[in-house]
């Protein structure tokens, strides 16, 4: 079984970070070495365009930035919809911290500077999900607080260079690109935090 075909479609979404417009560049370089053809949601993209856009779609790779304002865009556009859509006609959802955690019930947010809390997300996957586990302790410290505390639902922690996983009818599975990082699951058990580590990917599928 494959998760892509061999010259995939993916759409890049930038929502989070509208301004740094070299990044788009970036993902479509990487990825069109790779063999893929890339075409990019614009921030000014009305609902009939997204539409558009998210047709015959293989992959959506949803970049980084401030969670709270792209998930207030896509709501106020209906974008939303059109992603969860996606995802039960099978395409692959992913990103990279705004982009991976927007999946979950919840996110852990920065607050804009006003202090780490639950965001509601899109919910295509239960639980929550922490960004930068790995290089903000801060905020690592503050999702173990959350979910000790029922603040916010057991889930995941991802460390910077690495990734989640998740497929139905697979265990979920991590990948690294470096030794000092990593993927952990919390949740409480007998009023205890327990961690669990995600063990490394063999193969995807």
């Amino acid at each position: 079984m494959t998760l892509l075909p061999p010259n995939p479609r993916i759409g890049y979404i930038g929502h989070a970070r509208p301004e740094r417009i070299e990044r788009a560049e970036r993902v479509r370089v990487r990825f069109s070495a790779l063999g893929a053809s890339v075409t990019e949601l614009p921030m000014d993209a009305t609902r009939s365009e997204a539409e558009t856009f998210f047709h015959d779609l293989d992959c959506v790779y949803v970049g980084g930035g401030h969670t709270a304002n792209m998930l207030d865009l896509w709501r106020s556009r209906g974008f939303d919809q059109l992603l969860i859509d996606a995802a039960h006609r099978g395409v692959l959802l992913s990103g990279v911290s705004a982009g991976a955690v927007c999946w979950f019930e919840y996110a852990l947010w920065d607050g804009a500077g006003t202090g780490f809390k639950p965001l509601p997300a899109l919910g295509i996957f239960s639980g929550s999900c922490c960004p930068h586990y790995t290089s903000e302790p801060d905020r690592a410290v503050s999702f173990a607080d959350h979910v000790r505390e029922g603040k916010i639902p057991a889930g995941y922690a991802i460390g910077d260079g690495a990734g989640l996983f998740l497929h139905d009818g697979h265990p979920p599975a991590a990948i690294a690109a470096r030794a000092d990082t990593g993927v952990w699951h919390m949740q409480m058990d007998d009023e205890t935090l327990q961690s669990r580590r995600i063990p490394a990917a063999e193969r995807l599928v």
